[in-house]
């Protein structure tokens, strides 16, 4: 089974009213998502906002898990927290589903849209020019903790 056959079938699900346990890959949102340690809880994409982080297609079968930095009308600009810079845009539709929940190998939940987690997230946002440090560390300390 293909990746986009998996992603395919869980927006089949969520658009169905199921929550779906999706496993992420890739460093792209430390250090808020560990991939290939944690996975994500993907619900229905309703009432977006700035500091959600949701499944969306941002191109032709590339799918990514990242945090919305901007909302307008025709479009959503997304960032990955473990990014430097760069960020992808999408078209609102192109959002397939909203994570409200980060799941870890041992079954634990801890929520990503509390007042705490979403203040993090945007002391995470502008902390950008010290990010490459910080990230530096993270990534060798996940490096020598990969399971």
């Amino acid at each position: 089974m293909t990746d986009d056959v998996i992603i395919q079938e869980a927006v089949r699900l969520v658009r169905d009213d199921v929550s779906v346990t999706f496993p992420v890959k890739g460093r792209s949102m430390l250090p808020f998502i560990f991939g290939g340690r944690e996975s994500v809880i993907l619900q229905k994409p309703d009432n977006l906002k700035r500091g959600h982080v949701v499944l969306a297609e941002v191109g032709p079968n590339l799918y990514v898990v990242h945090r919305i930095i901007k909302v307008e009308p025709d479009r959503i600009t997304l960032m990955g927290d473990g990014n430097i810079r760069g960020t992808e845009r999408c078209r609102p539709e192109c959002v397939l589903a909203r994570a409200t929940h980060v799941v870890d190998a041992q079954g634990q939940r801890r929520p990503l849209e509390s007042r705490a987690q979403m203040a993090k997230a945007r002391i995470w946002f502008w902390l950008r020019p010290l990010r490459r440090y910080i990230l530096a560390v993270l990534r060798r300390t996940c490096k020598k903790y990969a399971i």
